[in-house]
C-alpha cells in the first residue's frame, strides 16, 4: 500500500507564481488593440458553448480530454490543453481545478499514466484574497495572481510515454454573477480584445511543440465558454461577438430537458448567424428524446449526440458517469478530428482547385503563381482570416485594404447586424416584384436616400442591381431629359421612332471609369479597360476632356495642369496649396484659374452648339473628386464646379457616378457636399449596403422624372430588373446608411465645419506628409477613408499594365495588410467606422516597406 501510494503519490502544490496590475479601462471597456491574430492550425482547437448555463460545457471537455490522453491503445507523447478564459465565482467554482480533478482521478481509476498541471493566470484581489488572503496588499484593489498545481502519474513500466494535461483559467471574479457585473463590481473590467489575445497566446504557447506529426496526433484544445452562447463578456459584448474574431469551430452543449429544444436551436442559430462552423450538438438525456426533433430540424447537417443522465448527488465522484459516457466522447472526439482534418484538406487543396476552375476579373492568370492566391477562411470587421503555411498551418490576419474592392465598410457589430437583418427581411419577404408595390424596406430605403445623398436637389430613387447598370439607367435618364429640354423629340410614334437622327453623346474626362457594361463603357474616354482586346464595339461617344488633377508630394499640395490650360495669368498660389480644405475653397471661384478653367470648357462645347449638328453632348458625367479606377486621381474640384456650372448654362444634363465616391468614402455623405454643387442625377452602389451585398440606385430631380410622364407606356423608363428593389438590399442598405451617419454608431462622425456632418481625419497627417516625402513615390492622395500613393516608376514601370509594385504588395501583405495595386499605384482603404489608429498602423507598417522596397530596388540597379 506504501509503495503503491508512493508510486503515485500526489502533488497539489499551490503557490503565488507573480502579481501583475489588472488592465483598467475607465472610458472604453470595450476598446480594442490592434495588434494582428495568428491562430495555429497545426492541431484541433475547439470552443465549447452551451444553449444556456449549468448544462454541462465542464464534463463534455473533461469527457474530451479523458477520451483524448486516458486511451489504453495510445502510446503517443499526447497534450490537452483546456482553457477557461473567464470564470465567476472563484475560487468556490473553479472549471479548470474541476477538469484537472477529475481526470487526475480517471487516470487513477483506470491505471493510465499522466502529468498534468493547473493555472489560475489572472484573478481580481477578492478571487484571489479569497484564495490565500494572506498574500496580498489591501490597498492594491486590480492584483491578478497565478495560481499552479501539479499532478503526476507514471507507470512503473520504462519507457512508457506520459500524456499532459494543461488545464487553466484565464480571468478569474469571485462573484458568482455574469462576468460583467463581477469585473464592474471587483473593481476592473477587461477589453474584448485582451480576452480574445490572451486567449491565441495561450494557445500558441500551450501547445507549442504539439500538433500534427508523422500522421499523428498528439495536440488538442478546447475553450470553454462562460454561461450561454449570448450571455456577456467582462465588457458586456456577447460572447459569441467577443470570441468571432477567433472563430474557432464548436461543439454545443444542447439542452434536453423541457424546453431545451428551442433554446437548443435558438443557440445554434445565434453561432451561425456570426458564422462559426457548428461540428456536433451534444445533448444529456433527460428521457424527453430531444434529439429527435433536433436531428429533424438540422437534417442531419450537424450530429446529436446523447449523454447518460447526469448523477444529481453532489457526492457523486462522477467516475461510473464518465465510464458510461466513454463511446459517446470517443464519438464525439472522432467527430471533431475528422472535422478538424477535413478543413486542413479543403484549405490546402483550395489553391489548387481555384486556379483550375476560375476565372478571376481583371486577373492575368499567367502572372499568379500558386503561391499568390490567398485563402480567406473568414472576415471580421476589416479584418481577412488568411490561411497560410510556414513550416506548420495557422490563420493569421490581414487588414483589408481594399475595403474589399471598395465596397466594405462595416465593423465587426454592424457586420452582424447587417447578417441579422438581412435573414429577417429575406424571410419575411424572400423577393417580391417591384412594379407598382411597396414594401417597408424599399420604401424606408427610398427615403433615407432622398433624406441623405439626395437632400435638397432629389426626388426620386430607381433601384437597380450594381453601379454599371445604375450608370445605364442614368444615361438614358439624361438623354430623354436633354431631347425633351431641346425638343429633339416632337411626339412619338407606335414603334418608339424618332423624326431627327441625332447622336447623343457625353462630356466626360479622360482617366474615368464607369463600369463595364455596354453603354457604360461607350461614356468613358479610351483606356485599358475599353481597347479592341477588350471590347471592339468600343467606339467613345463623347468628348473627353483631360482634367487638371491634385496630389501631395514632399508634404506640399501641387497642380497639375495638361497641356492647353497653361497660362501667364497664373500665380504660384494658384498652383500650390497649403492644406487639403484650401483645395476645396469657395473662394477659388473667383481666382484666375476658374476663369481658365470656365474659358476652356465653354470653348470645348463650343464645337457641339446648336441643334443643327447631327452630334450632340447630351450629358455630362463625372466621377465627383476622385477618378478610382483610373488611378485615384484626385481632380481639381474648381475645374468640375466650372463643367457643371457651363453644362446647366447650356442645358446639358448632369450627372454624378457616386458608385464608389459616395456613402462617406471621401469623408462626407456625398461628394456634391465637397463640389459645393448638385447634380440631375446620381448613381450610388457600394458603400451603400455596407459592402454586405450587391446593389444600386439611380437618385434624379423631379423634372428629369417628369420628362418620362405621358399617356403611353412607351414613353416611361422601359428598364429594370428582375431583382430591382430586392428586399435583402434595401434592408442592408437602410441599415447602413442610419449607421455609418449616426455619432452613437459611428465614433468618427464629427460637426466640425457649419454643422456638416464629416468623418474626423482618419490618416494621420504627419505620417502622410513622411510618405509623401519618400524618393520612391511620385504622389499621395488621402482624403476621408482613401489613401493612395503612385511609385515613382519610369515610362515602361507605369500604367495599368506595370508589375513595378508586384513585390511591394507581397511585402505588405506579409505583413498584414491586403493591398491589390492599380498598376504602380497602392491605395489602403478602410471603412467609415474605422478608428485613426488602425489606420495610423496601416501607414507605419506601409512606410517601413516601402523602405525595403526601395533598399531592394537600389540592389538591382546595382547588380545590373
Amino acid at each position: 500500500m506504501l509503495l503503491s501510494l508512493l508510486h503515485y503519490r500526489r502533488r497539489y502544490n499551490h503557490h503565488l507564481h507573480r502579481l501583475r496590475l489588472l488592465l483598467y479601462y475607465h472610458h472604453n471597456p470595450k476598446s480594442k488593440s490592434f495588434s494582428t491574430l495568428t491562430i495555429p492550425l497545426s492541431h484541433p482547437t475547439y470552443i465549447i458553448w452551451s444553449s444556456n448555463t449549468s448544462l454541462g460545457k465542464t464534463l463534455v471537455s473533461t469527457g474530451l480530454s479523458s477520451s483524448f490522453l486516458l486511451s489504453p491503445s495510445s502510446s503517443d507523447q499526447k497534450k490537452f490543453l483546456y482553457l477557461k478564459p473567464l470564470q465567476t465565482g472563484f475560487p468556490a467554482d473553479s472549471d479548470s481545478r474541476f477538469l484537472f480533478q477529475k481526470l487526475s482521478s480517471l487516470s487513477l481509476r483506470r491505471d493510465l499514466p499522466l502529468f498534468s498541471s493547473h493555472s489560475i493566470l489572472l484573478s481580481s484581489l477578492p478571487a484571489a484574497s479569497s484564495f490565500e488572503p494572506n498574500k496580498f496588499p489591501s490597498n492594491e484593489s486590480r492584483e491578478m495572481c497565478e495560481l499552479r498545481c501539479y499532478e503526476e502519474r507514471k507507470l512503473s513500466k520504462e519507457g512508457k510515454v506520459t500524456p499532459e494535461l494543461v488545464s487553466e483559467t484565464l480571468y478569474a471574479w469571485e462573484g458568482a454573477l455574469s462576468p460583467h457585473l463581477a469585473a464592474e463590481r471587483e473593481g476592473g473590467a477587461v477589453a474584448d480584445f485582451e480576452v480574445v489575445k490572451k486567449v491565441e497566446r495561450r494557445l500558441r504557447e500551450g501547445l507549442l511543440d504539439s500538433g500534427v506529426k508523422e500522421g499523428r496526433l498528439d495536440g488538442f484544445c478546447v475553450v470553454e465558454t462562460a454561461g450561454g452562447v449570448a450571455s456577456p463578456g467582462p465588457s458586456g459584448t456577447l460572447q459569441c461577438d467577443l470570441y468571432r474574431p477567433l472563430r474557432f469551430p464548436g461543439v454545443l452543449v444542447g439542452d434536453g430537458r423541457l424546453g431545451g429544444i428551442s433554446a437548443t436551436i435558438s443557440a445554434y442559430e445565434s453561432l451561425k448567424l456570426r458564422g462559426y462552423d457548428v461540428v456536433a450538438i451534444v445533448i444529456e438525456d433527460h428521457g424527453l428524446v430531444n434529439e429527435i426533433p433536433l436531428m429533424s430540424y438540422l437534417r442531419n447537417r450537424v450530429p446529436v449526440l446523447v449523454l447518460p443522465p447526469i448523477p444529481q448527488d453532489p457526492l457523486n465522484d462522477l467516475m461510473e458517469w464518465f465510464d458510461k459516457s466513454q463511446n459517446v466522447f470517443n464519438s464525439l472526439k472522432d467527430i471533431m478530428l475528422e472535422a478538424y482534418l477535413g478543413r486542413i484538406h479543403r484549405l490546402n487543396e483550395m489553391p489548387k482547385r481555384a486556379r483550375d476552375v476560375f476565372w478571376w476579373p481583371f486577373t492575368q492568370h499567367n502572372l499568379v503563381p500558386p503561391s499568390n492566391v490567398t485563402v480567406i477562411d473568414s472576415r471580421c470587421g476589416e479584418n481577412f482570416s488568411v490561411y497560410k503555411v510556414q513550416n506548420t498551418e495557422f490563420i493569421t490576419q490581414q487588414f483589408d485594404g481594399c475595403a474589399s474592392w471598395w465596397t466594405q465598410g462595416p465593423d465587426a457589430t454592424l457586420q452582424t447586424e447587417l447578417a441579422r437583418d438581412m435573414g429577417y427581411a429575406a424571410a419575411r419577404f424572400g423577393h417580391v416584384m417591384f412594379p407598382e408595390n411597396v414594401y417597408e424596406p424599399a420604401l424606408e430605403c427610398a427615403e433615407l436616400l432622398l433624406e441623405g445623398v439626395g437632400k435638397g436637389w432629389a426626388s426620386r430613387v430607381y433601384f437597380s442591381d450594381n453601379g454599371s447598370t445604375a450608370i445605364e439607367i442614368a444615361l438614358k435618364m439624361a438623354f430623354r431629359k436633354f431631347s425633351c429640354d431641346h425638343g429633339i423629340f416632337q411626339d412619338l410614334s407606335k414603334n418608339n421612332s424618332t423624326e431627327t437622327c441625332i447622336e447623343l453623346m457625353v462630356l466626360a474626362l479622360k482617366g474615368s471609369y464607369h463600369g463595364d457594361t455596354l453603354g457604360a463603357m461607350e461614356a468613358q474616354a479610351p483606356s485599358s479597360y475599353t481597347g479592341f482586346l477588350q471590347q471592339p464595339w468600343y467606339t467613345g461617344r463623347g468628348l473627353f476632356l483631360d482634367p487638371p488633377t491634385v496630389f501631395m508630394q514632399n508634404g506640399i499640395w501641387n497642380l497639375s495642369l495638361p497641356e492647353g490650360f497653361h497660362s501667364e495669368t497664373l500665380k504660384l498660389e494658384d498652383m500650390t496649396f497649403r492644406s487639403r480644405d484650401e483645395i476645396f475653397g469657395k473662394s477659388r471661384v473667383k481666382s484666375n484659374l476658374a476663369g481658365l478653367y470656365s474659358s476652356y470648357v465653354s470653348q470645348q462645347l463650343s464645337q457641339y452648339s446648336g441643334l443643327s449638328g447631327i452630334k450632340q453632348i447630351g450629358a455630362l458625367i463625372l466621377e465627383p473628386v476622385i477618378q478610382g479606377a483610373g488611378g485615384m486621381h484626385l481632380v481639381d474640384p474648381l475645374f468640375q464646379r466650372m463643367l457643371v456650372d457651363e453644362c446647366r448654362h447650356c442645358g446639358i444634363p448632369v450627372i454624378f457616378d457616386e458608385v464608389f465616391t459616395g456613402f462617406w468614402r471621401l469623408g462626407v455623405e456625398a461628394a456634391a457636399e465637397l463640389l459645393g454643387c448638385v447634380p440631375d442625377i446620381a448613381c450610388f452602389a457600394k458603400l451603400m449596403t455596407g459592402g454586405i451585398i450587391p446593389f444600386a440606385a439611380t437618385l434624379a430631380t423631379d423634372a428629369v422624372f417628369n420628362s418620362f410622364t405621358g399617356e403611353s407606356k412607351l414613353k416611361a423608363l422601359l428598364h429594370g430588373h428582375s431583382y430591382s428593389a430586392h428586399a435583402m438590399g434595401c434592408t442592408a442598405a437602410a441599415k447602413s446608411i442610419k449607421w455609418f451617419k449616426d455619432p452613437m454608431t459611428n465614433h468618427n462622425i464629427t460637426s466640425e465645419k457649419s454643422h456638416t456632418m464629416l468623418l474626423r481625419e482618419l490618416w494621420d497627417s504627419e505620417l502622410v506628409q513622411q510618405i509623401s516625402s519618400h524618393p520612391s513615390v511620385s504622389r499621395v492622395v488621402t482624403i476621408g477613408t482613401l489613401f493612395s500613393l503612385e511609385l515613382q516608376a519610369d515610362g515602361s514601370n507605369a500604367g495599368y499594365a506595370s508589375q513595378y509594385a508586384s513585390s511591394l504588395v507581397q511585402m505588405l501583405r506579409e505583413d498584414g495588410i491586403y493591398t491589390r495595386p492599380l498598376g504602380n499605384v497602392i491605395y489602403l482603404m478602410c471603412g467609415p467606422c474605422t478608428p485613426p489608429e488602425i489606420c495610423r498602423q496601416q501607414l507605419i507598417k506601409l512606410y517601413s516597406k516601402l523602405e525595403e522596397f526601395s533598399e531592394v530596388k537600389r540592389e538591382m540597379k546595382i547588380n545590373e
